[in-house]
């Protein structure tokens, strides 16, 4: 029944990518001031907004490691796979962020990088997780979960600031899709279709390889602990 929900699971994820792809690419409406160019935001917000949320899971992640390290270290261990496996997601939808953006501003303003105010601290967050990465994946010592889940809280913060810079400070980026000016959010309901297809798809592959990696980091923490376990023992 385990496989047959995961299978299923699976399934449903890549049905929704085509759909999702389907309806941005050839169901919604051209932008009537940018075209083509347009459709490039059906990847790059709903990436942008998830990755906001993968950074939240890391950071509860993290904040419940450290409050159980000492009390509860089997809960302590989960939470700290959890905060590893959303950092992960976070950074690969930051990098598309990084990615798509640019494209669109080598087309909107004829270059590819400008220093605004949402591009650097966007660019910020993104090197605070790799360095979170980083440091998991190449430091050693009874402390490196502790100073990762410091490093995993001290990065949520720029989470706001990233948010909020295009309402805070005067920026080229445009207007906030939801909640900005008069002139933001979608036009066209199959403009606001396709948007919300594509965020529940990607949603959908997050959570996915979230539970993978969740299962794969503790499966190897178990094996880490029974090898010491068994060095000890000797």
């Amino acid at each position: 029944m385990k496989k047959a929900a995961i299978g299923l699971y699976v399934l449903i994820t890549v049905g929704l990518m085509i759909w999702g792809f389907y309806q941005a690419i050839y169901v919604a409406p051209n932008d009537a001031m940018q075209g083509e160019l347009s459709r490039i935001f059906y990847y790059h917000v709903p990436t942008a907004m998830l990755c906001f949320l993968f950074f939240a899971i890391s950071l509860v992640g993290s904040i419940g490691y450290l409050t159980y390290r000492r009390g509860n270290p089997l809960r302590a261990q989960a939470a700290d796979a959890l905060a590893l496996a959303g950092a992960e997601i976070g950074v690969i939808y930051c990098t598309v962020v990084l990615i798509t953006g640019p494209i669109w501003g080598r087309r909107a303003w004829g270059i590819w990088w400008t220093w605004d105010w949402r591009l650097t601290t966007t660019l910020v967050l993104w090197l605070i997780y790799v360095s979170y990465l980083l440091l998991r994946r190449f430091a050693a010592g009874p402390q490196v979960q502790t100073l990762a889940a410091v490093l995993g809280i001290f990065g949520a913060l720029d989470v706001p600031i990233v948010y909020m810079s295009n309402r805070w400070f005067r920026t080229q980026h445009p207007a906030p899709v939801f909640g900005g000016d008069s002139d933001s959010g979608f036009k066209d309901p199959l403009m606001l279709h396709a948007f919300g297809w594509n965020i529940l798809a990607w949603f959908a592959w997050g959570i996915l390889v979230l539970c993978f990696r969740y299962y794969v980091e503790r499966r190897q923490q178990k094996i880490a602990a029974n090898e010491a376990q068994e060095a000890l023992d000797a």
